[in-house]
């Protein structure tokens, strides 16, 4: 069995990296949270100094942009572009997949959605915000979605797909908080029970939905808005049907106006 000291010599005997210590910061991330992100415990868990480290990051903040930039760059790998023939059907599996890996991190790290928000407001040049956009981007680009309107859609998708699973990771959150003997089930019987005691005149819609709360589940919910977001394309885009263009094709100058009929010409009799 190998021992602590014996781990800690392997780890001395590591290069340290930016990639390594953005490793170490998501561990203590995932265990201590946001306060428990410090100097002194990171160079405990890395066997190393606070000036060891602070050649590769320059503060909490850069830290923090490391941990999740690491976090969003294993949910959604760099991959090179498709290819540009058109696809048969819209792929609304690959839709879902990129949705699930970002909602399946966001659940995993309870600290990330404040740092998304952070890196979308404060560092949208960054990387994170870049990754983010370009995995649901390319998804957007394949459902005929007219290119003047790429930038819209990516950001409706997108806002809906990180405030979704943040919202979904809150209330796990609470749920874990409230104690190893309240279920999921029990916790949403009470909300329900709740709003069933609302006025009918002021809560009407609350009261009727007030049923449904215990039967649904997070993912199959979560996964249902964005099929209504993909609905909402299709409803608004019926005509879209031409071939995506490719990477060159957009950046390509447009050729001159051209009307479909000739100008009109004064009888010159």
């Amino acid at each position: 069995m190998t021992s602590r000291t014996d781990k800690k010599a392997q780890r001395r005997a590591d290069p340290l990296t930016r990639e390594r210590i953005a490793e170490a910061a998501v561990e203590l991330l995932d265990t201590a949270g946001e306060r428990g992100l410090t100097f002194p415990a990171l160079s405990e868990r890395l066997s190393t100094g606070p000036g060891a480290i602070y050649w590769h990051v320059s503060d909490k903040n850069d830290l923090l942009g490391a941990a999740t930039e690491a976090v969003i760059g294993t949910a959604l790998p760099a991959r090179p572009a498709p290819s540009p023939q058109p696809e048969p059907e819209p792929r609304r599996e690959q839709v879902h997949a990129v949705a699930l890996a970002l909602y399946d991190a966001i659940e995993a790290h309870p600290w990330l959605p404040a740092q998304l928000a952070v890196q979308l407001s404060r560092n949208p040049w960054g990387p994170v915000t870049a990754r983010i956009f370009e995995g649901i981007s390319r998804q957007v680009i394949t459902l005929n979605v007219p290119a003047h309107s790429w930038f819209t859609a990516t950001s409706a998708l997108m806002h809906y797909i990180l405030g979704a699973a943040a919202q979904n990771a809150a209330n796990t959150a609470s749920a874990r908080d409230l104690g190893p003997n309240v279920s999921r089930a029990s916790f949403f019987e009470s909300v329900a029970q709740a709003w069933q005691e609302l006025d009918p005149r002021t809560y009407p819609s609350a009261r009727a939905v007030a049923g449904q709360l215990g039967d649904h589940d997070d993912r199959e919910q979560f996964l249902a808005g964005i099929d209504l977001i993909l609905a909402g394309f299709a409803a608004t885009y019926p005509a879209a049907t031409e071939r995506t263009p490719s990477a060159t094709e957009r950046t390509a100058p447009r050729p001159p106006h051209r009307p479909d009929r000739p100008p009109h010409r004064p009888d010159s009799r």
